[in-house]
């Protein structure tokens, strides 16, 4: 079985459709794809029809945002139940936060020169989450930089003028809702953010203690050397092995559905967990 268990569509800052995005997984050879768009569960229904005639397993999923010691942490809720109360009374609260968000950092763009920046954003963001990667595509389509990555490092992080920091949920809770929701909490592409050693243990120490189960050792945006320190780090503390592309759509050909290595075979992956 190859499971990609990170990817994210139109509902969220994917380009794709959920229809879509699933059946690119299938072409790739996706046996068992997560769709874990931000904050929002809204894709699933159509991805769940999409795989049935695909023939291939949806794994309903999640990212959340998380505040943790002053920075931003992702965790993918896995194999959750998209209809729990819980879980969707805590992603209507990190939703509030993104359009308040939104609004300030049209307004900061908007300050250099960026004409109409919330509404033109808040149109590409067909799915109604507005995310700073619609800003980052923005200011490409506008001519400030020629690829996104350049665009969201130049003007969209910490310092940088379009900046606005967003005042996420706690791990415990984000963890909490995940597990009422009978799914698995996996911290998402852990490398990418560049927490020292210190740092990184704290983090793990804390998720596991509020019940967290699983780390992203293969993701797209990790290095082989990033592989290999994340699999370390799932055998040090007993964790569960996750693998996903972190998909957001054909725009960015260096990160593919179906090219990512197999996870260490001393690890326990995190799907043997589910029937």
């Amino acid at each position: 079985m190859h499971y990609d268990l990170h990817s994210h569509s139109t509902a969220s800052d994917g380009t794709l459709s959920p229809t879509a995005l699933v059946e690119r997984a299938a072409a790739q050879g996706v046996d068992a794809l997560a769709l874990t768009d931000h904050d929002s569960t809204a894709g699933l229904a159509e991805a769940r029809a999409a795989a049935e005639a695909a023939g291939i397993r949806l794994v309903n999923g999640v990212e959340i945002s998380v505040t943790w010691a002053g920075r931003t942490i992702h965790v993918c809720g896995l194999n959750v139940d998209p209809d729990n109360a819980g879980l969707q009374a805590g992603l209507a609260s990190i939703r509030e936060e993104r359009e308040r968000r939104a609004t300030r950092m049209g307004e900061k763009l908007e300050k250099i020169g960026v004409k109409d920046a919330e509404r033109r954003a808040r149109a590409m963001a067909t799915g109604g989450l507005v995310a700073r990667t619609h800003y980052g595509r923005l200011l490409v389509q506008d001519g400030y930089e020629d690829e996104l990555g350049k665009a969201i490092r130049k003007y969209l992080i910490n310092g940088k003028a379009g900046f606005v920091a967003g005042a996420w949920a706690p791990l415990d809770d984000v963890v909490g809702w995940i597990r009422g929701a009978g799914g698995n909490a996996v911290i998402a592409h852990p490398a990418r953010y560049d927490l020292t050693a210190t740092k990184l243990r704290a983090l793990v120490n804390q998720f596991i203690a509020a019940g967290g189960e699983g780390i992203e050792v293969i993701s797209g945006s990790h290095t082989s050397d990033d592989a290999r320190n994340m699999a370390e780090v799932a055998r040090r503390h007993g964790l569960l092995a996750s693998r996903g592309s972190d998909y957001h759509g054909p725009e960015n050909p260096w990160i593919e559905l179906g090219r990512l290595p197999p996870l260490p075979a001393d690890l326990t992956p995190v799907w043997t967990r589910w029937s």
